[in-house]
This record gives C-alpha cells, structure tokens and sequence, in this order.
C-alpha cells in the first residue's frame, strides 16, 4: 500500500470511514462547480467513485489518494493520478488531479498534495508526462498547475459535458530540471 507523507498531509489508500466525509465534499455545489457539468454526487455516487479510484490502483499501480490532515486526521478531499479517459484527444496519458473540501481552500494544500502525487509519478512510477485538465475559469486550479512546473499546451472541449477546458503538461525533463 502506497503512502505518501508532507509536512501537514499524509496521502493514502482509501477506507469505509472516508466514504461520508468525501460525499459531503461532493455534495457542495461550490466544489464540484467546476467538475465536469458543475452537478454534486450523493453518497452512493461517492461510493462508486472510490471503488473506481480503488481499481485504478490495482489496474494501473496509481490512484487517486485521500487525503488526509496530519494533524487533525481529518479527511480534506483527495488528490493523485489517473488516467483522464474523458478526453480522450490527449490519451495516452496520467492526469495529476485534486478535489478537496472548501474549509480546506486557500491554504496551500491543494498544491502540496498535488505535488507529491507528481513527485510519486515520475520518481516512483517512472512517467514521462504528467497532463492536469481545468474548465476555463478555473483560475485557482490553474494557479496551482503552474505552481507544479506546468503549462498549457492546449485549450479544447470536454466531450462529456461541453465545457471547454485547458489541459497543462510537464515532461519528466522539465520536472528533473526544475527540482535539481
């Protein structure tokens, strides 16, 4: 099992008692306002989407973490790597994502968690390219993948729901480059 530790997270596997905490984040219309059609999940929906995150670990050997508060044990959300099959122009290809709570917004954890999912990517799984999808408008999450060392490389439409969204890039060159 696959555990990842920063100074104020620590970034793992999921569990049962995550399933409630992670659907109160979906549930929040300004969360998931940018994720795809801006429409929350319930619980069951929730329940799915870790199942499907689960098996990507198995089928893939990366996943998305939950994302834990060191210091509190508290859930905030979840970020890591998955493959964005919604956009299927850019495949092949590992998307760095993340979702998490908004009492847990502006504080930085988002790009902290983000950046050892990366760090996890090229160093551990050895990719060669790690791709981060945001809907235009997205600034905060834009603001973060330059954070990480990316840049946009294109600006097209997410098929299954419309919205036009930017996908950023960074090579393991630029990433070995830019942590040296």
């Amino acid at each position: 099992m696959v555990t990842l530790e920063t100074p104020r997270l620590i970034l793992r596997r999921w569990r049962e008692e995550d399933i409630a905490p992670m659907a109160a984040v979906n549930a929040d219309p300004e969360v998931m306002r940018w994720i795809r059609d801006g429409g929350v999940r319930d619980e069951q929906q929730t329940r799915d989407g870790v199942q499907a995150w689960e098996s990507e670990w198995e089928s893939q050997g990366f996943g998305l973490f939950a994302v834990e508060i060191r210091s509190t044990g508290e859930l905030a959300g979840f970020t890591g790597l998955s493959v964005p099959g919604f956009l299927p122009e850019v495949l092949p290809a590992v998307e760095v994502g993340w979702r998490l709570g908004r009492s847990h917004w502006g504080q930085g954890l988002a790009t902290e968690a983000a950046a050892a999912a990366v760090r996890f990517g090229f160093e551990e799984r050895g990719l060669e390219r790690i791709v981060s999808i945001a809907q235009v408008g997205n600034d905060a999450s834009e603001r973060i993948m330059t954070k990480l060392g990316m840049h946009p490389v294109r600006e097209t439409v997410n098929p299954t729901c419309g919205r036009r969204v930017r996908v950023f890039e960074l090579s393991s060159g630029q990433y070995v480059t830019a942590t040296r």
